[in-house]
């Protein structure tokens, strides 16, 4: 088994193969997976550390395995204000939620009953299969990567 032990940010060399995993996968630092090459593996990283698509893992052999954010079902909620928007994410926040915000809508898993609350709050919601990369939180490594439009 490939023991994946740590991030690795040379972009220089190509990677081995690939890892495809959701987001609820993507927070854990011990985890057994199958490779996109279906080779089998484990992580071993640092407790805390959240995976990122296009992230890199090493063994520590130098053997590269690049990370996909696999597509997921969200909720994207579009919001025609920006006091809406932020009421969303108030009221997502308070509830502890894992959000994506971009710069007129919100994007969290896909739940029934918080698109409902969104719903009321004045967003269009559309669900659909999109890579889930939600906001660390003030604490953690914020989040800089490229946001998904909602429509890709």
């Amino acid at each position: 088994m490939i023991k994946l032990i740590e991030k690795n940010s040379q972009k220089t060399h190509d990677a081995s193969t690939t890892l495809t995993l959701p987001y609820e996968q993507r927070i854990k630092s011990r985890l057994r997976v199958v490779l996109d090459n279906g080779r089998q593996a484990g992580l071993f990283l640092k407790r805390g550390e959240i995976l990122r698509d296009k992230d890199r893992l090493s063994t520590d052999d130098g053997y590269l395995v690049e990370v996909v954010a696999a597509k997921e079902e969200v909720s994207t909620g579009h919001a025609d204000s920006d006091r809406a928007l932020c009421l969303a994410c108030y009221h997502l926040g308070n509830r502890h939620i894992a959000l994506e915000i971009g710069d007129t809508w919100v994007r969290y898993l896909h739940d029934h009953v918080l698109d409902e609350m969104v719903t009321r709050l004045g967003l269009r919601v559309e669900t659909g299969m999109f890579p889930f990369e939600p906001e660390t939180g003030a604490y953690g490594q914020h989040h800089h990567g490229d946001h998904h439009d909602g429509h890709s």
